[in-house]
């Protein structure tokens, strides 16, 4: 009767609700936010409603890495179930934080060149996620900025070195292949985009792209109004710069990446192991193109830049 006993009251312990850690470079501000309302969304798609079955724990550093290894060292004493970032410095922290708590990254340039990755195929350790193969499109915003605008020869190239996984050199000579120097400035925090505008200004850049990075994304606003103000073509990494009144986007849907993270997560708390989820990459990619900013700034988009658009904002 005693054994019966237990038995029942083990079956009637509630089952532990996995709890979702999710490590943020960027700022609690969108579009930061619209990313993580797209995992959340992932979750729900497959059964997880936040504060009834799962619960969900977000720290933002709000682009300060000074604070991303204080925020990973808080979820890992949260005892969270699996931590969710972003961006090189955000999976590097959670790296150094733990080797025990499975990390899921959302975007990450290239993370076998970064070391956070055996391989794509077969990861190891307890890190895997999904690429935004960031050399190739940066290739491809350039091969876009000059079908548009033939005759620049000159771009500025705003990067922040510890989110990107491409070398400067490789971006250089990707460049020179496409017969354009390349004027590489590295942005670390808001108060370095002073300093870069009056470099572009100053080495007279013809045109403007940037990776994606939290810093970027951060000053979206700033990034948008300065190429405006000086009548310069740009292209960006993210698709919601085009909505904040930037000229042209070509990359992946930071939206979807985060919704597809939720997929590694769901199979990590079904016990998969990180080591074995191969590193997914993107396999759509959009290009939009503003034409009230282009009018806005004098400048013309030949109709067959304008027919490969996915979007044209009139």
């Amino acid at each position: 009767m005693l054994f019966a006993l237990c038995l029942s009251a083990e079956a009637q312990q509630p089952a532990k609700i996995p709890r979702i850690g999710i490590l943020s470079p960027g700022s609690s501000a969108f579009p930061t936010s619209a990313y993580h309302d797209s995992f959340r969304q992932g979750l729900r798609e497959l059964g997880y409603i936040e504060g009834k079955n799962t619960f969900i724990e977000i720290r933002y550093a709000e682009g300060k890495r000074d604070r991303l290894s204080d925020i990973a060292t808080e979820l890992v004493k949260l005892k969270v179930d699996v931590i969710v970032t972003a961006t090189r410095p955000g999976v590097l922290a959670a790296k150094n934080a733990t080797s025990a708590i499975p990390i899921v990254f959302a975007a990450v340039g290239d993370p076998v060149r970064a070391g956070l990755v055996s391989s794509l195929a077969r990861p190891g350790g307890n890190i895997t996620g999904l690429s935004i193969i960031e050399t190739e499109l940066f290739g491809k915003r350039l091969e876009l900025l000059k079908e548009t605008f033939p005759k620049i020869t000159r771009v500025a190239y705003f990067r922040d070195a510890t989110s990107s996984g491409t070398g400067s050199a490789e971006m250089q000579a990707t460049a020179s292949a496409l017969g354009l120097q390349l004027q590489s400035l590295e942005v670390w925090s808001a108060k370095d985009f002073d300093r870069a505008f009056e470099a572009v200004l100053k080495e007279r850049a013809q045109a403007l792209t940037a990776t994606a990075s939290p810093v970027i994304s951060i000053n979206q606003q700033r990034i948008v109004a300065f190429p405006a103000k000086n009548r310069l073509p740009a292209i960006y990494p993210y698709s919601e710069v085009i909505e904040a009144g930037g000229l042209m986007f070509y990359g992946v849907s930071f939206s979807d990446l985060f919704r597809r993270a939720a997929t590694y997560v769901d199979k990590i708390l079904k016990d998969a192991k990180p080591a074995d989820l191969p590193v997914e990459q993107p396999t759509k990619f959009d290009f939009v193109i503003n034409l009230i900013t282009a009018k806005q700034i004098g400048l013309t988009i030949p109709p067959n830049v304008l027919v490969r658009a996915d979007k044209v904002i009139k």
